[in-house]
């Protein structure tokens, strides 16, 4: 019935990083939305028809956060190939088949892993934060939900989690060895659940009538499928 978008930047603080504002995200997802509810209207639809929502996402880009919602760091884009020598590091080791039978991926710049790795090695803030228990980690799903349901969600799906490095397709879920190998033990990470699933509601800070399901979460090629 209505359909809206709006630009995002990205930004490259140095040859071969790509990063994103996490409230440039959130602020982009609300004035979206907000426009696609305009034109509904504009159609003659009335907002309070809408019964639910769901979020889809480019799976490999992340977020960290604390608790209160404030960013640790910029969101790091699929694109970017900063953790080009941890994975040339980690390639030939013994962790390389581990993951490979783990996760059902190969090492690679391309998933969220090997970057949030290079974070933690170089950014302080960032170590103190994980180390401590108060960094929350997400692909942009998370991020969106978590900030939607002001904090009361923290979840994500199987076709997101599945492209971290460190998730265990077999079990479906976090996997712990993994996360201690590369001396993450102490992120938070959300639960995951099946794409359909009651992952929260929102009214989208008010542009809704009052809070709607979120019955959804997807990533981008998942969801074409």
């Amino acid at each position: 019935r209505a359909k809206a978008t709006e630009p995002l930047a990205s930004s490259f603080p140095m040859p071969g990083l790509v990063e994103q504002d996490p409230e440039g995200i959130y602020q982009n997802v609300l004035a979206a939305a907000r426009a696609c509810i305009e034109a509904f209207q504009n159609r003659g639809g009335d907002p309070g028809q809408i019964k639910a929502c769901g979020l889809s996402n480019q799976r490999e880009t992340f977020c960290l956060w604390e608790e209160s919602g404030r960013p640790l760091s910029k969101a790091v884009v699929w694109q970017c190939k900063r953790s080009v020598g941890i994975c040339n590091r980690l390639k030939g080791s013994t962790v390389e088949e581990e993951v490979v039978q783990r996760t059902g991926l190969m090492i690679d710049p391309y998933f969220s892993g090997t970057k949030l790795i290079w974070l933690y090695e170089n950014d302080p803030r960032v170590r103190e934060a994980v180390d401590a228990g108060r960094a929350l980690f997400g692909t942009v799903d998370t991020w969106l939900l978590h900030r939607l349901t002001q904090g009361r969600s923290f979840l994500t799906d199987y076709t997101n989690a599945s492209r971290t490095l460190l998730f265990n397709i077999d079990r479906l879920e976090w996997d712990r060895d993994l996360l201690a190998r590369f001396r993450l033990q102490g992120l938070r990470l959300p639960e995951a659940r099946p794409s359909a699933f009651p992952y929260g509601a929102s009214d989208f800070e008010g542009l809704l009538p009052g809070p709607v399901p979120i019955s959804a979460m997807i990533g981008d090629s998942h969801a074409a499928a």
